[in-house]
């Protein structure tokens, strides 16, 4: 994944759950393989269902559409993910099921390797430009909520849509991108974990 590029929905991959209980359409995994690094999805949570179990992952749940939906961890936590956008972060590994408010709910999903890399998620509205910076370390992936968007000429990229997804990554040299328009997105940050002990540069 060398290049920027433009993700439109309608070549988003659907796919079942790890367990079996649900669809999800994933959006690109970094690397493009089993054993990934980062991961971007929208589950499709149509019924009550245990959600899957992903050791050594940690993850980020916003609420997309639907009437929400009740997170049941077996810990005895409940957490209640409401429109518009509820979210909650939690680890991979803890039991979880998820008991649908009042019919199906899509929600977007970031998962990250924890060893490999750690993930911040922004949700934004977009009034007029907004600038996001690549470099060595720093890889940025836009989500549009909604409304249209688009990045300057220069970056080579086709307009944004709602649904669709650009993703810009690390480069060896440091680079700005200008997105302008208007509606609301959801901006993850990535950023590779240093090794223990290494020193700030």
């Amino acid at each position: 994944m060398s290049r920027a590029r433009v993700i439109p929905a309608n070549e988003y991959v659907r796919t079942r759950w790890k367990n079996g209980q649900g669809w999800t359409r994933e959006i690109l995994r970094v690397p493009d393989q089993d054993n990934w690094d980062w991961r971007l999805s929208i589950a499709e949570i149509e019924q009550d269902a245990a959600f899957s179990s992903f050791p050594g992952i940690d993850r980020e749940l916003i609420l997309l559409q639907g009437n929400g939906v009740r997170l049941e961890f077996a810990d005895g936590e409940p957490v209640e993910l409401e429109p518009p956008h509820g979210r909650l972060r939690f680890a991979g590994e803890r039991e979880v099921f998820g008991k649908l408010r009042d019919g199906t709910t899509h929600d977007f999903n970031l998962m990250w390797r924890r060893e490999a890399v750690d993930a911040e998620l922004l949700h934004r509205p977009l009034v007029g430009p907004m600038l996001f910076f690549v470099d060595a370390d720093t890889t940025w992936v836009i989500h549009l909520l909604a409304g249209q968007a688009e990045f300057e000429a220069d970056a080579g990229l086709p307009p944004l849509f709602a649904g669709d997804t650009a993703v810009l990554p690390a480069q060896a040299e440091r680079r700005r991108f200008a997105l302008q328009g208007g509606g609301e997105l959801l901006a993850a940050r990535i950023t590779p974990v240093k090794p223990v002990g290494a020193a700030d540069q």
